[in-house]
């Protein structure tokens, strides 16, 4: 088949109803899509970023020639799980959907060589920044213990509530504020979890502060500059620590580029990362434990008639699927 023809799943693979109760199949990956918007400040649509971006996709079906591996003709078996079901019409409500559906996903049974299962790896699709908070949850249930994140973003995403006069209970949750609530409830690991990319204006000079108390590292997008991309990358491996220890998870919001490159998006921010360089970024991690990633805050309606946000953001989740099956080779 044409790449650009059939049903738009992520990078043609099979779908499977991985929601349905009575379906018994194993996977090594699951593709989900969380089509939530609910969080957002600025500009709305990134509901229609998990359809862009598989629709993006469909052209991605071969050798990674940087990480020396085919994902798709591997020991792995990958499958798209489809859109999580939730109702968009109370955040609290959604976030418990999404988290539940992510469990689910993780809870496949052993394999019949298995005497316990290994939890598939998450890859999702959002949406928008604040549905890390319900996929950080369901990971640190699965695994009973805290998850080191590498997150890549031009802004922070540690908003207190009671500091930035959140009064609603509906607006305690959004998408500036997701690892906020992961540190407070112990789902991320304190020291060894940072930022990547981050460049945006601060409500104030103490929010760096703040997000030092939650427990997170900072590697700004200008340190680029002064650390050089090799740098940038032995900097984020002394954060996060060594490969055999570290459960990783990677969340990349597509902000993090430069919006030149990547218009897409609610919130742009001025002078961020090129394509190329995050690309040898996340390169630069292969080997790591990565038990799950997201790419989030694509809002297709923002883009160009080329697509290019869409198109990027499948090529960032090529490159970790790369790095997931190769290190599951090993």
């Amino acid at each position: 088949m044409p790449s650009f023809a059939g049903i738009s799943t992520f990078a043609h693979l099979p779908y499977l109803q991985c929601f349905d109760e009575g379906v018994v199949e194993d996977y090594d990956v699951a593709v989900l899509g969380a089509p939530y918007d609910i969080g957002v400040t600025f500009r709305t649509g990134a509901r229609f970023g998990p359809s862009a971006i598989r629709e993006s996709s469909k052209r991605i079906k071969g050798y990674n020639n940087e990480i020396k591996i085919n994902p798709f003709k591997s020991w792995a078996k990958l499958v798209d799980c489809g859109d999580i079901p939730f109702e968009p019409f109370d955040s609290e409500h959604a976030i418990k959907q999404i988290e539940d559906h992510a469990k689910y996903v993780l809870q496949r049974p052993p394999k019949p060589d298995e005497e316990v299962a290994v939890p598939p790896r998450l890859v999702t699709l959002g949406g928008d920044h604040t549905i890390l908070l319900p996929v950080l949850r369901a990971l640190r249930e699965t695994y009973q213990r805290p998850i080191t994140v590498i997150h890549f973003d031009s802004h922070l995403d540690t908003w207190a509530p009671e500091i930035y006069n959140v009064k609603a209970k509906g607006s305690r949750f959004n998408h500036g504020n997701p690892l906020y609530h992961a540190a407070k409830e112990g789902l991320t690991t304190n020291g060894t979890s940072c930022h990547v990319g981050i460049r945006s204006s601060l409500y104030d000079e103490e929010d760096i502060a703040r997000d030092q108390a939650l427990g997170f590292n900072i590697v700004k997008a200008n340190d680029i500059f002064s650390m050089g991309i090799d740098g940038m990358v032995d900097r984020i491996k002394s954060i996060i620590g060594p490969m055999d220890d570290t459960l990783l998870y990677l969340s990349i919001d597509i902000d993090v580029i430069d919006p030149s490159m990547a218009p897409a998006t609610g919130t742009p921010e001025s002078g961020g990362l090129l394509t190329r360089e995050m690309k040898y970024i996340l390169r630069g991690l292969n080997g790591y434990n990565i038990i799950g990633m997201d790419v989030v805050e694509v809002a297709p309606a923002y883009d160009t008639q080329a697509q290019l946000t869409s198109y990027l953001a499948a090529d960032l989740i090529y490159e970790i699927l790369s790095m997931i099956v190769k290190r599951g080779e090993q």
